[in-house]
């Protein structure tokens, strides 16, 4: 973690100097990673770098003119250097403190279930096809199989169509007439038994 320390050297440490670069425990003190110093309108000169927080560093400005200085912003501290007693500025970097804001929880939309579409099945009766006059136990199981199961449906197939299925199955049924089938069926279905008997009754075998 890093705090943003900004230094200035007064006008009156500046002097006559143009230039200057800031050294120090950051930069191990090497001029070639030195700071540059910006010289400002008033005559005084800044940096600002990034230093670690919590950290205590040594520093010091050197400029142009050759000399080296202080700005006694701080306390300072005396260190030997080849044998001479040097005097540098020191600054404690404070500890920057993260403050962290509490996660914020989105209300999320709560989807709604989807609704079960109820799938209304229509259970169909089959009827009792022999009831046909013509119609035995046999066919009815083989129209039954073509899906004709019910009065209704033997009413609408056509005589054609009767015939087709009959002839497929074999002799045994083709030898059958199915002529009157669609018109009996269509009586039962209406529920008009008693007009259905008297056709049955002129009826031979469903002729």
């Amino acid at each position: 973690m890093t705090t943003k320390i900004s230094f200035r050297l007064a006008a009156e440490f500046v002097a006559n100097a143009s230039e200057g670069i800031l050294l120090g425990d950051f930069n191990n003190w090497n001029p070639e990673e030195g700071v540059q110093l910006q010289k400002n309108a008033d005559g005084s000169m800044a940096a600002e770098i990034a230093l670690v927080s919590g950290k205590t560093y040594q520093y010091r400005y050197f400029l142009n003119d050759g000399r080296w200085v202080n700005d006694f912003s701080g306390t300072t501290t005396w260190v030997e250097v080849f044998g001479n007693y040097i005097e540098n500025n020191v600054i404690d970097v404070p500890m920057t403190v993260e403050t962290s804001q509490p996660a914020v929880k989105k209300a999320v939309a709560k989807k709604e279930a989807p609704k079960k579409v109820a799938i209304k099945k229509e259970v169909i009766v089959a009827d009792d096809l022999s009831k046909i006059e013509g119609i035995g136990k046999k066919i009815a199981g083989l129209f039954k199989k073509q899906g004709i199961l019910t009065f209704k449906d033997l009413s609408k197939t056509s005589i054609k169509n009767l015939k087709t299925i009959l002839e497929a199955a074999g002799n045994q049924y083709s030898i059958h007439n199915p002529s009157s089938w669609p018109k009996q069926a269509k009586l039962a279905a209406a529920g008009k038994w008693e007009e259905l008997e008297a056709l049955q009754a002129q009826l031979k075998g469903g002729k």
